[in-house]
């Protein structure tokens, strides 16, 4: 990635497409039209509410993100989507329960009733708990894919875009290895056009997004465009990619909390780690195959942040066990149970608990708004390929081949406004301190 040395104007409308429309997509949606007319803050939105130090401290300079680099404004968002179930946003936002009916969604139904979802590429093989009647049909893989491509240029055209971004905001799909089906491009659409069962319909998505040169961000922990085929893909159309799975609920407090133990070398002899949730995406993850997805994303936290290869006396036998059960009456308002056996000086055994009552799709939404003005940056950047400097929003950061991905929450912080400040021909901050003193 070679640092821009001009960044393309923020013009004209950002178009942003949603595969999935359901909790996620239409708080995300919702909330945007909520600040646009003054109903609502976007709180949890770095791109809208947090600042950037530029220089010393003593500098006095710490502008809003927004005020520093280039986004589009909020106006500038248009938004499209593809979903099984035919609601339009106001009906989906209301089968969500998310957000309140009375204060947040009737206020803006003629809005969220304008957007109707375009039918979905989707297949109950990957996704076992969910289905609709809002689907296409075609002969091959590869004729869904282009169908799709067909559905973004056509967004693109109807609604004035000058650029568009996807983010997949879709259920969680069934467990993928990569094989050698996603090896090479060529091979990827041989599969395509061979119905292959290894190529599942998030990674249609990405190949779309991908031909038309519009940036792609994979929300879910399925394989999507993490692989060789779309990344390689990525870098030859000059498109940014990233992922995947949005941190939120239970592994954001785990990339809180792991890197404060090993920063004060406390070992750690297990993590227990239960989630109760009844929205769709519980639903969906009562699947063990979709569950299968979720869990590997979720269990590497750890393994990368505490390295217990290089402190095995601190954390090498460490067991940590994650659970998902679907449990309709709580909807959208998980709770996430935690109990941390920890140990310290001489080996004195201690214990944490953390009952996280969070929203997910409270949590999700403002990741969502960050990621599509973040990788339009990107693009307009000239950037291309895996955008490591947004692992900040993601379980299962996207990295280099051969490169572990970090998981720490403040390194992945301090990764992301640095890249801020690279591309804008700042100063990076390193935290050293000495110039304060010399």
């Amino acid at each position: 990635m070679k640092q821009p040395t001009e960044i393309k104007p923020a013009e004209g409308k950002l178009g942003v497409l949603l595969p999935g429309f359901g909790a996620v997509a239409t708080t995300f949606v919702a909330g945007v039209e909520a600040a646009r007319r003054g109903l609502a803050e976007p709180f949890g939105s770095l791109t809208q509410m947090n600042t950037i130090r530029l220089g010393k401290r003593t500098d006095g300079r710490s502008p809003l993100i927004k005020d520093f680099v280039p986004l589009s404004e909020l106006d500038d968002l248009v938004f499209g989507a593809w979903d099984p179930i035919p609601d339009d946003g106001y009906e989906s936002a209301l089968v969500a329960g998310v957000l309140d009916k009375h204060e947040h969604v009737e206020p803006i139904k003629d809005f969220l009733s304008s957007i109707k979802p375009m039918p979905a590429v989707f297949d109950t093989e990957y996704v076992k708990k969910l289905e609709g009647p809002n689907v296409k049909k075609g002969d091959t893989k590869k004729d869904l894919a282009e169908q799709l491509r067909r559905d973004i240029r056509d967004f693109k055209k109807e609604n004035g875009c000058d650029r568009l971004v996807m983010v997949w905001c879709g259920s969680t799909e069934v467990y993928i290895r990569p094989g050698e089906v996603h090896a090479s491009i060529e091979a990827f659409e041989k599969a395509m056009e061979e119905n292959h069962p290894d190529i599942a319909p998030s990674q249609l998505y990405a190949y779309a997004a991908i031909m038309e040169g519009v940036p792609y961000a994979n929300g879910a922990p399925n394989l999507s465009a993490d692989c060789a085929a779309l990344e390689d893909l990525a870098k030859q159309k000059g498109v940014p990619i990233a992922g995947k799975d949005f941190k939120t609920g239970q592994t954001l407090m785990k990339t809180i909390l792991a890197p404060g133990f090993k920063t004060r070398m406390l070992g750690m002899s297990g993590w227990f780690s239960t989630n109760i949730l009844g929205n769709r995406d519980g639903e969906v993850l009562d699947d063990p195959e979709s569950f299968k997805s979720k869990e590997v994303s979720k269990l590497g936290v750890l393994e990368q942040i505490l390295q217990p290869k290089m402190y095995p006396k601190l954390y090498g036998d460490l067991y940590h066990k994650v659970r998902i059960n679907y449990y309709p009456p709580r909807g959208d308002n998980k709770e996430g149970w935690d109990n941390i056996d920890i140990f310290g000086w001489m080996g004195y055994h201690m214990q944490i608990k953390v009952d996280f009552l969070c929203r997910d799709s409270i949590l999700a939404a403002p990741i969502v708004l960050d990621l599509a003005l973040f990788l339009d940056l990107a693009s307009r950047c000239g950037f291309n390929g895996i955008q490591e400097w947004l692992s900040f929003y993601f379980k299962s950061p996207q990295c280099a081949p051969g490169l572990y991905p970090e998981h720490d929450i403040f390194i992945q912080h301090w990764k992301l406004k640095n890249t801020l400040r690279w591309i804008m021909n700042e100063e990076m901050i390193t935290h050293l301190g000495v110039e304060y003193y010399d």
